[in-house]
């Protein structure tokens, strides 16, 4: 019952802090629901659905090849670092990579250079629309392509064999057996990366370029940090609820992937490859995409390491900004992993109890939806609502350390859940009566049956976490102040102040503590990936 009522509590703690953050919006005095359908907040709300269709239509139709061509090639030279290259952007920081896109794509940039020495005098534009359907093409392509591949290397070796003895050409392979798997996954994926364009903060921030491309999240903050005009800000954060409250409730329809027979043999070698059509056509989409996805990495590093890293590192503005980022850091990945273990064990408690009634069934039901509630409710909405629930209380930016570091550990509580549940699952099934039957509980089971298994999982969950606040630039735009820098807050000020090198410099180290996070998170991991297959 303990598990139980911790449960209760931490759903109460979550809605509570959701819901005191939608009444403030709602109960603004300056707010008029008329807001919701004036030009400006139409217009914007138009602009965020256009381009999160057109870089969700991009980001899969250029998936769909990469995922196709290394399907093809299990044991193509260098796959495992192609496929791990992919999954860079993924726990990227979204402002180091609009840093090393720009290196690229920008008016300076590697690409306008090349295309100023062929003669073409109008350099592409990183800013705008086109900037932002290419960020998002750089960070959403390689997750589709990820996603896609999962679902192709589960494609029974049956299939593959009598493909080959039907002679079955490359269009024939695509029309009967990787079609209709791609068709399945595309709503769930494409619905994900809809859902990720719409709430885009940073990119859009950094590579917007003007009001004509604005997004409703990137509006919200301009209208309380430099208009201070919170009715608007209010009228827009109820049309981005509304809509992604549509969008979650239309995904909740997307029909999950029916798998094959579980008799079948998986991963079966692949007889569709040979040809050498086949092979320069998948050799020449890995090339480019190996190309567009490591160039602004690399641009990252080489723009990094031409600052003078010591003068920076040893800098009173990186040394208050790096300690203020790793104690919010630390702070939100501890109090999400707390949270995220009281919501498991309170699920797994309740799945237990043989006669649940109504009221446990709708508190594990709450519990389900309180992991995702920040795909409903984005970090910055949830300090827009905040910021005005506080203005009655005097300076917002006293209480803003808190803030953020709540906002942060909801923002990662979906990846902490998804991380600690399998591996609390599988734990429970294996230890979860014996050590009932033999009375071990509270700390005692903690200690000698918990603790030794579920370290590493919660570690590498917290590792996580942190490696996601720590580059996160949300909700510290909004509360950041001179009394409140992180490094992303840093980096983006050196921007706004046209000192580029110290941007790029301060962006290397970021991006290295972040991989250093994750690469102590992941350190004895005896899961195998899918790109360790």
């Amino acid at each position: 019952m303990r598990a139980i009522g911790g449960g209760a509590l931490v759903l109460a703690v979550i809605t509570g802090f959701a819901g005191t953050a939608l009444a403030a919006l709602l109960l603004f005095d300056g707010a008029g629901f008329s807001g919701l359908l004036d030009t400006y907040t139409l217009s914007v709300a138009r602009f965020t659905l256009w381009q999160a269709t057109l870089s969700t239509l991009l980001s899969v139709l250029f998936g769909i090849p990469v995922a196709r061509a290394l399907a093809r090639r299990p044991q193509f030279p260098g796959r495992i670092w192609i496929v791990r290259l992919l999954a860079v952007p993924m726990g990227l920081p979204v402002l180091i990579g609009a840093l090393g896109l720009i290196g690229i794509w920008g008016r300076q940039g590697a690409m306008n250079d090349l295309l100023r020495m062929l003669g073409l005098a109008e350099p592409v534009s990183i800013y705008g629309l086109s900037g932002i359907l290419l960020a998002h093409v750089f960070f959403n392509m390689p997750l589709a392509a990820r996603l896609m591949l999962a679902g192709l290397e589960r494609i029974p070796g049956e299939y593959w064999r009598v493909a080959a003895s039907l002679g079955m050409p490359s269009r024939s392979v695509f029309r009967f057996i990787e079609g209709p798997v791609l068709l399945g996954l595309l709503p769930g994926v494409a619905g994900l990366i809809f859902m990720l364009c719409v709430t885009s903060f940073t990119l859009v921030l950094v590579l917007g370029g003007g009001p004509a491309a604005t997004t409703i999240e990137v509006a919200v903050y301009q209208a309380l940090r430099f208009d201070f005009d919170p009715g608007r800000a209010v009228a827009l954060a109820l049309m981005q609820i509304t809509m992604t409250g549509i969008l979650l409730a239309a995904m909740a329809f997307v029909p999950v992937p029916v798998e094959q027979s579980a008799t079948l043999a998986r991963g079966g070698r692949r007889f569709d490859g040979w040809r050498r059509q086949t092979q320069w056509v998948d050799g020449t989409v890995l090339l480019l995409a190996t190309t567009f996805t490591g160039l602004p990495l690399l641009a990252v590093v080489l723009a990094g390491l031409k600052a003078d890293l010591p003068a920076l590192l040893f800098s009173p503005a990186f040394r208050r900004a790096a300690l203020t980022s790793l104690a919010i850091a630390l702070s939100a990945g501890c109090l999400s992993v707390m949270l995220a273990a009281t919501i498991i064990h309170a699920r797994a408690a309740i799945g237990s109890e043989r006669r649940a009634g109504m009221a446990l069934r709708g508190i594990r039901a709450g519990l389900s939806g309180a992991g995702s509630l920040i795909l409903l409710v984005s970090p910055l909405m949830l300090g827009t609502g905040w910021f005005l629930a506080l203005r009655p209380f005097g300076d917002v930016a006293r209480f803003a350390p808190t803030l953020v570091i709540v906002i942060n550990s909801l923002m990662a509580l979906p990846f902490v859940i998804r991380v600690l549940s399998p591996a609390f699952d599988v734990h429970q099934a294996r230890t979860g009566r014996l050590a009932a039957s033999l009375g071990i509980q509270g700390f005692a089971r903690l200690r000698l049956i918990d603790g030794p298994v579920l370290a590493k999982p919660v570690l590498m969950a917290l590792s996580f976490a942190m490696a996601l606040s720590l580059g996160d630039l949300g909700a510290v735009a909004l509360f950041g102040s001179d009394d409140l820098v992180t490094l992303p807050y840093l980096i983006y000020s050196r921007l706004g102040s046209y000192r580029t090198n110290e941007a790029d410099g301060f962006a290397l180290i970021l991006g290295f503590v972040c991989l250093l996070l994750t690469v102590v998170g992941t350190l004895g991991s005896r899961n195998r990936m899918t790109d360790d297959r």
